[in-house]
């Protein structure tokens, strides 16, 4: 089964990082532009930066927002989650306003979430999260709905502790 276009979109960012100091990654300030935010730099927190970016390079309408819970409002609610759906966590708290989003690419052999997302480390990187920090799973408005059987990707286990 092919990705989704914004999930291979996304792959080719793999490895994309921020710049320490006082220069910024022209990759991540573009991501800010595309969804409209007026973010010029690599430090302010750019996860929903990247889903936002990727999705509007495709053709895909996004939430247009910095904030990742903007996602909980957007495209089509799914219950399980699908290869390519747009995964928005609980980050500090769960009643909170902070957030983080990216898109699902599997499972991991313990049955964590396979993440590709941005600002993961300072990188876009696919990591796993648990299933329990799971806020809701979206997908793209007018898009056929996936197949929902999520392919198993190797991990190392060690939950992403680092989206900030």
């Amino acid at each position: 089964m092919a990705d989704p276009s914004w999930v291979a979109k996304a792959r080719g960012y793999l490895g994309v990082r921020e710049i320490p100091g006082s220069k910024h990654n022209p990759t991540i300030v573009s991501w800010w532009s595309k969804i409209g935010a007026p973010f010029r730099d690599d430090e302010t927190s750019w996860c929903a930066g990247f889903t936002g970016g990727v999705l509007e390079e495709v053709g895909i309408r996004s939430s247009r927002s910095a904030a990742a819970r903007s996602y909980l409002k957007w495209g089509v609610k799914l219950a399980e989650p699908a290869v390519g759906a747009v995964v928005v966590f609980w980050r500090g708290s769960k009643t909170g306003w902070s957030g983080h989003v990216g898109f699902v690419v599997g499972k991991d052999q313990t049955g964590n979430l396979m993440v590709l997302g941005g600002n993961q480390g300072d990188m876009v990187s696919i990591k796993p999260f648990g299933r329990d920090r799971v806020l809701g799973y979206r997908w793209p408005q007018d898009i056929p709905l996936p197949h929902l059987e999520l392919p198993t990707v190797r991990s190392d286990g060690r939950l992403s502790q680092n989206e900030a």
